[in-house]
């Protein structure tokens, strides 16, 4: 029988040409993001890649017909771009009594608990299945401890930024930065990783949350007339085939 990590080099080796030899006709600087991707994709699957209780199913069918809609289009320049262009950090958008991050944290978590006379709206414990490693992270607000669990943005705001936000006036900004659909609580250093990258460039290390991941950033651009890189777009079709 053949050595398996020998054939998995073999189809690693071939696979990295055939990406160089596409990716330098086409945009050189997507070489080392491909190179990851492949080797990331050729990974085996770990305890870590089981869906965690807070992954969903996903309409793959939908999903890719959604992604068939954004226009595909490359990067506009990032000039202009501050965290400030998007309005105050967890608004109260919906004027419910409560800020985005701790109506995140409480739809995210399990076993809550609320600062007295916040009228349940200040987290400070619960239990977090986090999607994007699989693990389970136990919650406790404080200077020192608050940040174990961020809200991240699965469209990132600076993503969004060069992907037509700078267009929009400051209202529209500040809405898409609160909007539930762009927002989940996860692992605090997991997100630090992710910067502002995109599905080229960047997936939950749990495999099993990546259709979900992916399936929620194609109807955050869609909802708000957002356009993807071509990398970007063939990422996510690449991830949705596999669903």
């Amino acid at each position: 029988m053949a050595d398996r990590r020998g054939t998995a080099g073999i189809v690693l080796a071939g696979a990295a040409v055939a990406v160089w030899l596409g990716v330098t006709h086409h945009d050189p600087g997507n070489l080392l993001a491909s190179a990851e991707q492949l080797v990331e994709d050729l990974r085996p699957t770990t305890a870590q890649d089981t869906a965690p209780a807070s992954v969903h199913p996903v309409d793959v069918v939908a999903a890719e017909a959604t992604l068939a809609t954004l226009p595909v289009k490359g990067r506009a320049p990032k000039t202009g771009y501050s965290r400030e262009q998007f309005g105050p950090a967890w608004a109260d958008v919906d004027h419910s009594g409560c800020d985005q991050r701790n109506e995140t944290l409480a739809r995210g978590m399990t076993n809550l608990t609320f600062k007295p006379e916040t009228h349940d709206c200040v987290v400070l414990t619960g239990t977090l299945a986090d999607p994007y490693t699989g693990t389970t992270i136990d919650f406790r607000r404080g200077q020192d401890t608050s940040s174990a669990v961020q809200i991240d943005h699965r469209v990132p705001l600076a993503n969004a930024w060069v992907t037509g936000a700078q267009q929009w006036d400051i209202g529209k900004r500040e809405q898409f930065a609160n909007d539930p659909l762009n927002l989940v609580a996860v692992d605090g250093p997991t997100n630090a990783s992710k910067g502002d990258g995109d599905a080229a460039t960047w997936l939950p290390p749990n495999k099993a949350y990546r259709c979900e991941y992916v399936a929620a950033q194609v109807d955050v651009k869609a909802k708000y007339g957002l356009w993807v890189t071509q990398a970007e777009h063939d990422a996510i079709a690449r991830i949705l085939d596999r669903c």
